[in-house]
């Protein structure tokens, strides 16, 4: 009974973990892409990882901006062209599987331009419809 229950288990432990890890490289892979995307001066392909509603939440030091095509919008009005956007680059320092459908990631984010600046962001990212997006960004 106690090999049959530590098998059960094992599966079950490994079965989670193969989950969590493919779940964290598609994050992962989401966030590389949206680096590469913004060197390539392309806000359109960088928001795609992004929720599309009204609900999204962006936090910066300007306060909270609801809704995917405001923070587009924003995005735009501040980075009006590929000088102005510079290089980024992300650093990662831990990323969090909260649940099947939830995602917690805390980084570093860097921008090589003229005058470089960078911060710290925190993302949750949410699986949607089996697509990871970010559903809040605090980015200071």
């Amino acid at each position: 009974m106690r090999k049959i229950l530590f098998v059960i288990y094992s599966c079950v432990c490994c079965t989670l973990f193969a989950q969590t890890n493919s779940d964290i490289q598609s994050v992962l892979n989401n966030m590389n892409a949206q680096e590469q995307s913004w060197n390539k001066g392309d806000i359109p392909a960088f928001m795609q990882h992004y929720w599309k509603s009204d609900s999204l939440k962006f936090i910066g030091g300007k306060g909270i901006t609801y809704g995917w095509q405001k923070t587009l919008d924003n995005y735009l009005k501040v980075y009006p062209d590929k000088v102005k956007m510079g290089t980024l680059k992300f650093t990662i320092i831990e990323t969090t599987q909260l649940s099947e459908t939830s995602m917690y990631v805390v980084g570093e984010w860097e921008l090589q331009k003229e005058k470089p600046t960078g911060g710290h962001f925190t993302l949750l990212w949410k699986k949607i419809n089996g697509v990871w997006v970010i559903v809040s960004d605090h980015t200071s």
